[in-house]
């Protein structure tokens, strides 16, 4: 009888076990799946120029989640934005950087994701022609074959860019080109612009173009990014969140330490295939503290407002949304509190003015 009852309690012991094993697993997925807009030089899995890309290089994540069994995967793809927003819309992506106006057309086209965190923000754009162009200017574009990459946040900043040269889109020959595309078109003279981010720069220390314009910092016509997540995902896994966006925040407190000397940011993003030149050129007279701030303060939700709306201006998106109830900042502000920075970057207004950022001076 005794020996019966012995038997039970083990057998109930393991059981319970056996429960709290299974429970566990359900708290935790298998893999987190990440997508980044874009690839390096030659299609490498490797970019630059944000704190989620830092996170990657530094191997931040996989190192977090190593103890839990958790696999991490990257998809690096070249159809940027767009090819994200498709992941997402078939459920095959949990988090990703992604530009403004990428994020803004899934939102408005029904895909369930969330704002988490800033990460890439205020970003430049260029403007690059053939060397022997005689293009000098963005009102010289006019009747000009100009690569744009539709779909991504660069297509917002043309938008505007050419609007305030007093141009439309039906002013030039616009043709839908990716980056490595548009780059080689300019080389071969296939056409006679294209507007681009810093990795045309390499190109024009090469000779291979001129860059006849660039944003350098105008508030005007920055472009943005930010850490997304799937809303199913934060929902089934709210810690496993939490965890994510808080090595997002790590990578942006290191990326800021180094706000004196960039070198081994910029050297560390050079696994690209972009040239430290060309990072140290595109961040010359910014603040890296800034532009690594994780906060979702009044200046990002202000941009992302104002993008929304310029967007359907423009007739990017037909209808607009509540971009308050998008932004999720929760996670991240729990972060930085376990993390004790909550002093450590300084919330922006809607202006955009930081008095460091003048004090910083040109690197």
């Amino acid at each position: 009888m005794l020996s019966s009852f012995r038997s039970l309690i083990v057998g109930c012991s393991a059981l319970l076990l056996l429960a709290q094993a299974s429970s566990a697993a359900a708290d935790q997925p298998a893999e987190i799946r990440i997508a980044n807009p874009g690839v390096g030089a030659g299609n490498r899995p490797f970019v630059g120029s944000s704190t989620a890309a830092t996170m990657h290089l530094k191997g931040l994540l996989e190192e977090e989640f190593r103890k839990d069994g958790i696999k991490v995967t990257w998809t690096f793809l070249r159809g940027a934005g767009p090819a994200v927003n498709e992941l997402y819309a078939n459920g095959l992506v949990d988090f990703s950087l992604l530009g403004d106006l990428p994020s803004i057309v899934g939102r408005a086209s029904g895909l369930k994701t969330r704002v988490l965190a800033a990460t890439g923000i205020r970003q430049n754009t260029y403007l690059a022609v053939p060397t022997e162009s005689s293009v000098q200017s963005i009102k010289d574009l006019k009747g000009k074959r100009l690569a744009i990459f539709k779909g991504t946040n660069i297509q917002l900043a043309v938008a505007k860019l050419l609007e305030a040269s007093g141009l439309t889109e039906g002013d030039i020959r616009a043709i839908n080109m990716d980056t490595a595309t548009a780059k080689a078109a300019l080389i071969t003279k296939d056409v006679d612009a294209a507007f681009g981010g810093s990795d045309l720069l390499p190109l024009r220390d090469q000779g291979a173009v001129r860059i006849v314009y660039n944003t350098a910092g105008d508030p005007r016509f920055l472009r943005h990014a930010s850490w997304v997540g799937s809303e199913s995902f934060i929902q089934k896994y709210p810690e496993i969140t939490k965890r994510v966006v808080k090595t997002l925040v790590a990578a942006a407190k290191w990326q800021s330490d180094n706000e004196v000397n960039p070198a081994p940011v910029f050297q560390l993003w050079t696994k690209s295939g972009f040239t430290f030149a060309s990072y140290k050129e595109d961040n010359k007279g910014q603040s890296l503290k800034v532009l690594s701030s994780p906060l979702l303060d009044t200046y990002v939700l202000s941009q992302y407002k104002r993008q929304v709306a310029d967007a359907q201006r423009f007739g990017l998106i037909k209808k607009t949304f509540d971009v308050d109830s998008w932004f999720e900042p929760r996670f991240l502000n729990e972060a930085i509190k376990e993390l004790n920075l909550t002093s450590f970057w300084q919330p922006v207004d809607a202006s955009g003015q930081v008095p460091q950022l003048a004090a910083a001076g040109a690197r």
